[in-house]
């Protein structure tokens, strides 16, 4: 299994590189060959000129777009020269002359750069190694002393029980830290059954199995820490998406309108689209890196944000994401303002919370705390059929087969103690019914007639009365 998950994830970033370095390439070629056009047709068809300056223009703008995009790719891989040296050239090919006659320049130099970008036939081991880790790793709990600090940020209201969700919680460590000395009520979901076990010592509530396969209330948290697993995988048209993305998109509904979003990545997944969803569905976003020995081994940033209804943030998307490529300006998590996000002061119950996997001690606590089943159990409710016998009265009357069974089972045999006292034997035994069905012609003349028999269980009871001996069928 973990050589299956190794070959699936480890090439994802080396894929990703290759698809740009296609892209850059074409896109570098385009531009030539739209700016030899527009010289064709600059004297004899100036709008058609123009058709191809325009198209010239756009191109540009894509080239620059793809040369910063590996940016955060070569981060991610962790060849931080590289991606310094995109980071000049995608700013030195944006700051040039369209109209400049001769693009052999331009086009030598993006060859030059596509040319070092990394893939399998000339990547180097530090560089398999680096991938092989991550994938290996897997699960990457969240460090408690940072969880400390995005504590001081979080305003509980009082006198209000908040409900606290992690969509991938580990072993619960993490929430709980998060909820400690709070009014809190603490919910997480978790894939490994290892884990979730673990979990369910720390939270309320834990819902086995995978999270996107859980029934859990909309609208219903307070505040959601995410810290979702780095990986790659097939989406249902073959193709790939990240499930960083993935849990955050599907964790936002989740979230109550005015409640705190705590999202943890590495500061190289802060991409545009995900930067996107982001500013589409939170205000007042900040990011804090965490302290250095943790942003040393996984580069991970904490943004925090709170929920509103879905706006266009395209702006502010494009201001998030460039701070993805100035990682040496992203304040460290120690400076984040105390209080910050205030949480909404309003209660809210989660009615539904459903793992994807069976869990007993989850159903052993709802009936538990259910009161539905009381009356089952409650001496009140006892009634003797016989004087041997101590049950339950039936929450509901007896229907008519299920008198039957009773009574065929032998669980009616013997004395009644009532107003009139009886002595009562239930049987059942076996009758012959004979069915006949006749068959006729068009003018409705009798041709024959088909005689079935069938044997059917009858219900006797036989009662012994002071007006003597009776029989019920």
């Amino acid at each position: 299994m973990e050589d299956d998950l190794r070959d699936d994830q480890t090439y994802y970033i080396l894929d990703a590189l290759s698809g740009k370095r296609q892209s850059i390439l074409k896109l570098a070629e385009s531009m030539a060959s739209a700016r030899a056009k527009v010289e064709k047709h600059l004297k004899s068809d100036k709008a058609l000129a123009q058709d191809h300056y325009l198209a010239l223009k756009a191109a540009h703008g894509k080239l620059v777009e793809e040369i910063r995009a590996c940016r955060l790719c070569l981060s991610e891989i962790g060849d931080d020269s590289l991606s310094a040296y995109a980071d000049r050239l995608a700013a030195s090919v944006g700051g040039f002359n369209l109209m400049t006659p001769d693009y052999g320049a331009l086009v030598s130099t993006v060859q030059g750069f596509v040319a070092k970008l990394p893939e399998m036939s000339t990547v180097n081991a530090s560089v398999i190694a680096r991938c092989m880790n991550a994938v290996k790793m897997g699960h990457y709990p969240t460090d408690l002393k940072n969880v400390e600090h995005i504590m001081k940020a979080v305003a509980f209201p009082d006198g209000v029980t908040t409900n606290l969700f992690d969509p991938c919680c580990g072993e619960g460590k993490a929430l709980k830290k998060l909820a400690v000395g709070n009014n809190c009520y603490t919910f997480g979901a978790e894939i490994d059954e290892g884990r979730a076990e673990a979990a369910q010592r720390e939270l309320h509530r834990v819902a086995f199995g995978s999270f996107f396969h859980s029934r859990v209330s909309h609208e219903a948290f307070h505040a959601i820490l995410l810290n979702p697993p780095y990986l790659s995988v097939l989406t249902e048209g073959g193709g790939r998406a990240r499930e960083e993305k993935r849990f955050l998109v599907e964790s936002l509904p989740h979230l109550m309108v005015g409640g705190l979003m705590i999202y943890i990545v590495p500061y190289y997944r802060l991409t545009p689209d995900i930067c996107r969803i982001l500013c589409d569905n939170l205000k007042d976003i900040s990011v804090h890196r965490f302290t250095d020995d943790e942003f040393q081994k996984w580069s991970q940033v904490a943004v925090m944000g709170t929920r509103i209804k879905r706006i266009d943030g395209s702006t502010q998307a494009e201001e998030l994401a460039e701070l993805a490529y100035r990682k040496d300006a992203i304040p460290c998590i120690t400076e984040i303002a105390e209080k910050r996000y205030a949480l909404p002061a309003m209660p809210k119950k989660v009615d539904i919370f459903k793992g994807a996997v069976f869990n007993a001690a989850e159903l052993a606590r709802q009936l538990k705390e259910s009161r539905s089943l009381d009356g089952l159990f409650d001496s009140k409710t006892r009634v003797a059929l016989t004087p041997s016998q101590d049950v339950r009265r039936p929450p509901l009357p007896f229907t008519f087969s299920q008198l039957g069974l009773i009574g065929g089972s032998g669980l009616i045999n013997g004395l009644i103690e009532c107003d009139c006292p009886h002595i009562i034997k239930g049987r059942i035994v076996k009758e012959t019914i004979s069915e006949s069905t006749e068959n006729r012609n068009r003018k409705g003349e009798l041709v024959s007639t088909e005689v079935k028999e069938k044997i059917v269980n009858k219900m006797v009871f036989n009662l012994l009365t002071p007006d003597g001996f009776k029989s019920l069928a």
